[in-house]
Parts: C-alpha cells; sequence; structure tokens
C-alpha cells in the first residue's frame, strides 16, 4: 500500500501559521509558515506554467537562501524532481549533471547566470529561471496553484548527484518516504519540535545541509536560520545570542575547527544550544575535547546521500565514553557488517557495511550498471570498512574505496586522475587522501614524468584547478619514477599510502 506525500509546508500554514518558518540573514527576509506556504504555491503555480509537471526535474545552481528551500517544495508540490548541484563544479562538470537531468527548467543564481547560461547552451534546458527581483517579480504576479498532483510517498522527490568511483556523477534517488523517514530517524535523537531554532550553515545542494536538519525541522514545524555561506565569527554570534535562542547547530569537523581557531570562540555562551551535530567524516578527538572544554559535547552520526541521510548516531550520553564511534543505529533501518561473501562477521571484526530499509534509495537515476553492483537483496553497499564493538556501537573504519573526504565532501581518485593524465607530460598518475588539519583530508598527487619532460607542482596543481572544483584539487605533489602494482598491473595504494603517509609520519 502506498500513502499520499502529506505537505509539511502547508499542514504547519494551516494548524500554526503564525510561527517563524525561515529566516535568511543575507537578505534578513524570514517568513511566517503561512507567508511561505503562499509563496510557495505561486511559485509552484509559474513552474508548472513552464511545462514542469510530475517526474520532469527541476536543477538548481544556487548558494543557501530561502529561496533554494522554497523551489524545493514547489516542486514537490508539482510532483516534479527537486535537483540541487554543486555551485563549486565547473561548467565541465555540470554538464554532464545537466544533460543526465534533462531538466525543463534551471533555477540559478544571479551569480551564476554565466554558468547558467553555458548550461542552456549545452545541454538544450528550456528555461531558466533567476533569484532575485525578477523572481520576487515572478511570484508576486502569480496566481495560486490551482490543481495540486497526485504524489505518494513512494514518488522520487529529488536527486542528488554524488562523485563515482569511476569518475562519471551518479544521482542518488530521494523518495518522499525517505524523507519522512529521515525525519523521525533523526528528529527523535536531536529532540526535533516546534521551538527547535536551528542554524543552516552546510551548502543546501548537499544532504548533510539539506537533511541535517533543515528538512526534518521543517516536518516538526520548527525554524531555519538560512546562512548564504558559512562565517565562522557570524556563526559564533548567532549561537549566543540570547535574543536569537539558537537550539540546533551541524556541521562537518572543518567547521567546528574554523569556529574554536576563531577569536570569539573563548567568550561565546553556548548554554543555549541543546544539540551540536557532526558528520561528514571522522570527527578527531583533540577537538571533541576542545569543545567540550567549553561545555559543548558534539553528537556524532554517519550517513550517505543514498541513507537519506541518518544511518547511525551517538547520544550525547556516550559521546566522551566512545569517543571515535558513529553510535548506534537510527530507529528505522537495519545494518550488518559483513565478509567479502556477504556473510555477516562477528563483533569486533571488520568487514563492510550494509544498510537496508525505509531510508534507503530505490537506485540512482539512469544508472543501471550502478545499481546492479551496489545493492544485494535489499541491501546498500556502503563501500565503508566498519566493526562493531560488544555494546553494539558502530566504528567507521576505513574505506574499502579509494574515496577520501575534503571539507565534508567526497573525492574520488579516478576522477583527479583522469585530469591529471590529461597533462602531455604525465605518463603515469595517482591520488591519495592526506591528512590536513584544516579540511580532514586533501589530495596527494603522485606522479610519474614522461621521459625526458619537465613538469612541476605549481603546473600540475594549475591544471587542476581550471578543470575541477578546488576541493577536488590536489594541494600537493610528489614525483616518483614508477607507480607500484600488484600482479593485475592495477596501482596499487596501500604502498602509496605507506611510502609516502606512513614513512611520512615516522
Amino acid at each position: 500500500m502506498s500513502f499520499a506525500y502529506f505537505d509539511w509546508i502547508s499542514h504547519h500554514a494551516e494548524a500554526r501559521g503564525h510561527r517563524t518558518a525561515a529566516i535568511d540573514l543575507s537578505t534578513e527576509r524570514r517568513f511566517t509558515y503561512r507567508e511561505w506556504d503562499e509563496r510557495i504555491d505561486r511559485l509552484a503555480a509559474h513552474l508548472s506554467s513552464l511545462g514542469v509537471k510530475k517526474g520532469e526535474r527541476v536543477v538548481v545552481l544556487a548558494a543557501n537562501s530561502t529561496d533554494f528551500l522554497e523551489t524545493q517544495f514547489a516542486c514537490f508540490r508539482l510532483g516534479a524532481i527537486f535537483t540541487p548541484v554543486n555551485i563549486r563544479l565547473t561548467v565541465h562538470e555540470l554538464a554532464f549533471i545537466v544533460s543526465d537531468s534533462a531538466p525543463v527548467v534551471l533555477v540559478h543564481d544571479i551569480d551564476f547566470a554565466g554558468m547558467a547560461s553555458d548550461l542552456q547552451k549545452q545541454c538544450g534546458v528550456p528555461h531558466l529561471l533567476a533569484f532575485g527581483p525578477d523572481y520576487e517579480k515572478t511570484i508576486a504576479g502569480s496566481k495560486r496553484l490551482a490543481h495540486r498532483a497526485a504524489v505518494s510517498m513512494d514518488d522520487v522527490c529529488t536527486i542528488m548527484y554524488t562523485s563515482g568511483t569511476t569518475g562519471k556523477p551518479k544521482g542518488s534517488q530521494t523518495t518522499h518516504l525517505m524523507n519522512f523517514i529521515n525525519a523521525i530517524n533523526l528528529g527523535i535523537p536531536v529532540f526535533l519540535s516546534q521551538r527547535t531554532v536551528h542554524l543552516c550553515v552546510l551548502p543546501l545542494f548537499h544532504t548533510g545541509g539539506l537533511n541535517c536538519y533543515v528538512n526534518p525541522i521543517f516536518h516538526a514545524g520548527g525554524c531555519n536560520i538560512i546562512m548564504r555561506a558559512f562565517d565562522p565569527g557570524e556563526a559564533l554570534r548567532i549561537i549566543g545570542d540570547p535574543a536569537i535562542g539558537l537550539t540546533h547547530f551541524f556541521g562537518v569537523p572543518s567547521i567546528y575547527q574554523f569556529m574554536c581557531q576563531h577569536p570569539a570562540f573563548e567568550h561565546t555562551d553556548f548554554s543555549r544550544l541543546q544539540v551540536a551535530g557532526v558528520g561528514g567524516a571522522p570527527m578527531p578527538v583533540p577537538l571533541l575535547k576542545i569543545w567540550e572544554g567549553r561545555g559543548c559535547t558534539l553528537m556524532q552520526g554517519y550517513g550517505m546521500t543514498e541513507t537519506s541521510p541518518a544511518v547511525l548516531f551517538l547520544d550525547a550520553e556516550d559521546a566522551e565514553r566512545k569517543a571515535g564511534s558513529a553510535g548506534r543505529p537510527v530507529l528505522h533501518g537495519e545494518l550488518k557488517i559483513v565478509d567479502e561473501n556477504g556473510d555477516r562477521v562477528k563483533p569486533g571484526e571488520m568487514g563492510e557495511l550494509w544498510v537496508k530499509g525505509p531510508n534507503i534509495t530505490p537506485g540512482y537515476w539512469n544508472r543501471p550498471d550502478a545499481n546492479r553492483t551496489s545493492f544485494t537483496d535489499g541491501w546498500l553497499h556502503t563501500g565503508d570498512a566498519a566493526r562493531q564493538d560488544e555494546e553494539g556501537f558502530y566504528y567507521i573504519v576505513d574505506r574499502t574505496k579509494d574515496m577520501y573526504i575534503s571539507g565534508g565532501e567526497n573525492v574520488y581518485p579516478a576522477e583527479v586522475e583522469d585530469v591529471l593524465y590529461q597533462l602531455p607530460q604525465v605518463a603515469e598518475a595517482a591520488i591519495i587522501g592526506q591528512p590536513d588539519e584544516t579540511w580532514g583530508e586533501t589530495g596527494l598527487a603522485i606522479v610519474v614524468r614522461k621521459p625526458g619532460q619537465d613538469l612541476t607542482e605549481t603546473q600540475v596543481i594549475a591544471h587542476c584547478r581550471e578543470r575541477l572544483a578546488r576541493f577536488k584539487c590536489p594541494t600537493r605533489v610528489m614525483f616518483i619514477d614508477a607507480l607500484p602494482r600488484n600482479a593485475t598491473g592495477k596501482v596499487h595504494k596501500p604502498t602509496l599510502r605507506t611510502s609516502f603517509l606512513e614513512n611520512a609520519k615516522a
């Protein structure tokens, strides 16, 4: 049995329309649920007039704003598929995503008008819609939506593209049911309610920004304060301001690193902050201790775009005792750690983490190949190595894939290596993640020059920055005579890590 999709914003507009739904720090606009419901309805009507209907995609290329979020909910009312894209990517990188998703409309910030125009020409997008004065005129001039589409909880509502291990992005599909289940899975352990006031600093095009905790808070009827781009000083000011009464905050480890290094950190009042969540990458224990020293316990978790994202959560009372753990499973979800044959391992043994449940993606957009290799009997292969202790706490130990995480963003070496091989002077190249105090990890490029060719570290990095988002670019380049390979000819990255990382420590 499939149930109808329930519109959270409309419900709260009727039940508690006077309460503040969203505040946009960059424009100083704030909307009650009743006001926001009307804006979303008018935007939905306009998108409908452009040909957006159930199942069609709407791509959004924009920084954080309330406009970004109202576009999401307008798509939901039409049964359309909201497709946010990473603003850090180049036009070359975005072109594949836009072509693959084939949107009817590309919505964008004025700041990205040039990129949007290029993408429209390259990918044949029928319509562009720019946030700003014209967008406001469009909303003001549109009537309320006359007819809402028949949308079920099983319908796909969002596509988020993640980099693939082959360098080809994969569009992870999210259903309305997944969003609902995630709101429950996160809402319970972090105590979301109508009185929740949350500051969003992570990019909304990322599941960490959109679904930890923004969308679950709208489900609960609380208030989201939207910061266009993270500013550590401004974030600390908002946290400490009694007039704002902030209750919740979420960030990746680098966010907390920047904040504790800011001069305002030592005198910021954290007493009103009920929950400070962290995810996206393993949290260094020394950094946890710094925040605990200010009376602020960071609650860790683990998840993926494909899992809505919540999978594991570490309650505050266990945070210090189980430092380094990603916690226990959320309420609605199944987990197991398996060996190479897919059989469960014993507590304490390491294996690959598999997850299953109503919070798991139905699959990747236009990628039957990835769907065949990523699932077994409904179990999603996370690609992460994990172990479970005797008390049931999970630890993400290592990655079975070569992917590393830089500033909360997944980086897949194959994509970067493809760019390195575009240099005519390069004979061989490999990328590994190296520890970084600020970003968690950054890329180390290991390059073999062709005989008689000159190539410098500066040239390699400049080449990458022209073709890749900054977080994907290596920050260091080492030159060697040959890459180590296994018997099948594949580059042996464990040897590289031993040679360039472990030996460097020694």
